[in-house]
Parts: C-alpha cells; sequence; structure tokens
C-alpha cells in the first residue's frame, strides 16, 4: 500500500477575486484572502458606529434550518444601538451575503457569527486557532496580522519567547476590508499547520469593527 503523501509547506493566497477564497480547500493552503473593495455606504456606516463610542459584542448562531436564513442576520443589540445610522441596510446585508458565502463554500449547516468593536488587541500573541477554518475581517481599522510558515514559531506559540516577532518586520497584516479565510488545526490533515496570526496593536483612540465566522456544523 502507497503511503499518503504529505501536504507541500503550507502557503497563502490572495486575490482581487471572490473565487480566492476556494482555495482555502487545497491542502497546502492555511490562508486565502479576498481583496476586496467595501461599498462605500458600508465603509462610512463602519466607521460612524467607530466614531459614535459604541461598544459591540454581538454573538448570532446562524443555521440553515431558519426560514430567514438565507437573506438575513439577527443582531437585535446592535440594531437597537445603530440601526438609525445611515448605511445599517447595506452593512447587514454585506455580513448576509459573507455568511451565505462562508456557509456556501463549507457545506456548514450552523455558523457562529460575532461582531464586535475592539480597542486593543485580542489576541496579542502569535498563535494558531483550535478550529476548522475561521472567516475574519475587519470593517474598520486595522486587520489581523500573520506569518508566513518560514517565519512561524510553532515551538514556542503561545509564551515569551515569541514576543521578539512583536518588533519583527517578518508579519504580514490584512487590509481593512479584505475578506480572509484562516485554516485551524482542527481541519482534517491540517495538524500543526494552522495559520500562525495575531491580532494587531492598537495606539490609544484607536478602535477597529471585527467580524469573525466560524463554522460549527
Amino acid at each position: 500500500m502507497l503511503a499518503r503523501a504529505m501536504p507541500a509547506t503550507p502557503c497563502q493566497v490572495a486575490g482581487t477575486e471572490v473565487e480566492t477564497l476556494l482555495d482555502i480547500l487545497r491542502d497546502e493552503v492555511n490562508l486565502a484572502v479576498w481583496q476586496r473593495q467595501l461599498d462605500p455606504a458600508v465603509l462610512h456606516f463602519a466607521q460612524a458606529v467607530l466614531a459614535s463610542g459604541s461598544v459591540l459584542a454581538e454573538i448570532y448562531t446562524w443555521t440553515q434550518e431558519d426560514p430567514q436564513a438565507a437573506d438575513k442576520v439577527k443582531l437585535p443589540g446592535f440594531a437597537q444601538l445603530v440601526a438609525g445610522v445611515p448605511g445599517y441596510a447595506q452593512f447587514i446585508a454585506d455580513i448576509a451575503y459573507l455568511v451565505s458565502l462562508f456557509a456556501c463554500l463549507l457545506d456548514a449547516r450552523t455558523v457562529g457569527v460575532r461582531l464586535r468593536t475592539l480597542d486593543k488587541a485580542m489576541c496579542p500573541r502569535w498563535h494558531v486557532d483550535k478550529v476548522p477554518v475561521r472567516l475574519v475581517t475587519s470593517y474598520a481599522g486595522p486587520g489581523s496580522e500573520w506569518l508566513s510558515e518560514q517565519d512561524s514559531p510553532r515551538q514556542q506559540l503561545g509564551g515569551p519567547a515569541v514576543d521578539p516577532y512583536m518588533k519583527d518586520d517578518a508579519a504580514h497584516a490584512l487590509a481593512c476590508a479584505e475578506v480572509a479565510l484562516l485554516k485551524g488545526e482542527r481541519w482534517q490533515g491540517n495538524e500543526g499547520r494552522g495559520l500562525v496570526h495575531r491580532s494587531p496593536g492598537l495606539p490609544a483612540g484607536q478602535r477597529r469593527l471585527l467580524l469573525t465566522l466560524d463554522w460549527l456544523d
């Protein structure tokens, strides 16, 4: 019996077309980035939310069984705070589109949706996610940072030994509005190959509006 060949060294891909996200299904890819441009109405809305000082931490579980799941995302706390801000409808429609896209790509029946404002790095140290795959996008503020495989200190993740990387030019950064799929340790066959990444540091007064999607089932 022939032994199954090990996948190639993990690599990352990026492109301006949404189809770039399909590359996350390739064994050797642990990051796929859609370098998109936001609808100006959505961008202005996100900037207005941050400027308002609103503090958000909204969690929603999307399921295919919900008859309205295809075109709606339920974020009641968020709606109560900012539904009157111009661009709200377009913003919610964009999230719904990303949820639908994510679910279709992975044939997911359940998706965890998190939308939050951040005024500091949520996960400041280099780490890998203990999930199959996660979608990440910053609607306003800087995007997540990541390392290519040759620069990934996998043996020291989570500890102070990786602190020198905090000032290292090896880090790459997602741009605001880019949509990224980050493959984690629980993707079948990806153990020890999850993307090494961290939250960006935020200077005093700077904030982010971050959306993450997780494949739950």
